[in-house]
């Protein structure tokens, strides 16, 4: 198997479905691609029923292409990422890592295009972080829910709008970005800067005014995080967490004890936005994205500084402020039920306090003039409580 073999299978794969996110590689299985949030193989000819040892690691050789840092980092570590582009049909986010003795590889799909605010439907949450011009804004959700995505699209408004110096770090380089009224400047982890920590310590000499760091992974690239926003710069990045609140204990949680109540002030003083996403399936095909979003406030600070308690945790926190642009996922999931994208089951599966989700389902019927229970002829005991005496 050679590249030109790899790059062929590749476009073969991607012609077998629509809505491919990803391309997944493994021993004893056939080539897979996930579409609509489904592991789904593919067909060839001949056909590859179950991918061998030899074939997954020929293939992932190929993708390095002979890079002596990548080898040399999957040797070392067991997994490497990089970015492999199929000329004139698309970009991929590649990760080979080792498993029982062979190699397994996924590639996610780019986007051929930089997206905006608008072609993703991102909620109001995500016009205001653009306009933001100093702080730390997270986006936080598991893996593969579009959190880059997400945020190439801030950039994109910023780029649209702002004439201001940008600098990112990335790993890989995912989206490349055009400099309209920004100057963009995007570095890639291995190739320009060792460690993001490394890279942000760079950046801060760099006359930045947006830093984009692709994942915040250790205390040492917060407390350079912090130190940049402290500074007047506008610091995007992600981080692995389920909702917004999560978010703030996740970072409190890199810190000793006795360093907790620095951070506490020094985060609460530059965090302006949390929002966290989710992808749903959604009705008729493909995903759409679910958000919470949590922004700077004298509530939000209050609880990043003394902690959460009865009636003042962030769930609490976001439900009340609404008129400033916060959402919950579970009102989130109730309007995207209301749109008709997602199905009641999809929402209940997804909902942070069924109870709530289910009530907003019911409203919604009502208002539509939908039954809200299957429970049919429910009549009235009219015996209930009196005495019953047997007849002799």
């Amino acid at each position: 198997m050679r590249k030109p073999e790899v790059d062929y299978i590749l476009s073969k794969i991607l012609d077998a479905y629509k809505d491919i996110s990803d391309v997944n590689v493994t021993v004893g299985k056939p080539f897979q691609v996930e579409s609509s949030g489904e592991l789904l193989p593919v067909e060839f000819t001949p056909l590859f029923k179950a991918l061998t040892p030899f074939q997954t690691e020929i293939f992932a050789l190929n993708l390095i292409n002979q890079d002596r840092r990548l080898t040399e980092h999957l040797l070392l570590h067991g997994s490497c990422d990089f970015s492999y582009e199929l000329p004139g049909v698309a970009r991929f986010r590649v990760n080979v890592f080792s498993q029982r003795g062979s190699y397994s590889i996924v590639l996610r799909k780019l986007a051929p295009e930089v997206p905006s605010c608008k072609s993703l439907d991102l909620p109001k949450a995500f016009y205001e972080i653009a306009r933001q011009k100093n702080g730390i804004v997270l986006v936080t959700g598991a893996t593969g829910t579009g959190k880059s995505t997400s945020l190439a699209a801030v950039l994109n408004e910023i780029n649209e709008t702002l004439p201001v110096h940008i600098v990112t770090l990335e790993d890989p380089v995912e989206f490349s970005h055009v400099s309209k009224k920004a100057t963009f400047n995007q570095r890639e982890l291995g190739a320009d800067f060792d460690t993001f920590a490394n890279g942000l310590r760079a950046a801060l000499r760099q006359a930045p005014k947006v830093i984009l760091v692709g994942e915040i992974r250790d205390r040492e690239t917060v407390e350079i995080a912090l130190n940049a926003a402290e500074t007047g710069h506008l610091v995007l990045s992600t981080l692995h967490t389920m909702d917004a609140g999560q978010a703030v204990y996740r970072i409190l949680g890199m810190f000793s004890t006795e360093e907790e109540r620095e951070i506490r002030v020094r985060l609460a003083e530059t965090l302006k936005w949390v929002v966290c996403q989710k992808l749903l399936s959604k009705i008729g095909g493909g995903r759409v994205a679910a958000f919470e979003a949590m922004c700077t406030s004298l509530r939000v600070k209050d609880a990043i500084l003394c902690g959460e308690a009865e009636g003042k945790t962030f769930h609490d926190i976001i439900e009340a402020g609404r008129p400033f642009g916060m959402v919950t996922f579970d009102d989130y999931l109730i309007e995207l039920y209301k749109n008709g994208q997602i199905t009641e089951e999809t929402a209940m599966a997804y909902a942070s306090n069924r109870s709530v989700v289910g009530r907003g389902i019911d409203a919604v019927k009502s208002a539509r003039g939908e039954a809200t229970t299957d429970i049919e002829k429910l009549e009235v005991d009219k015996d209930y409580g009196k005495p019953k005496f047997k007849q002799r």
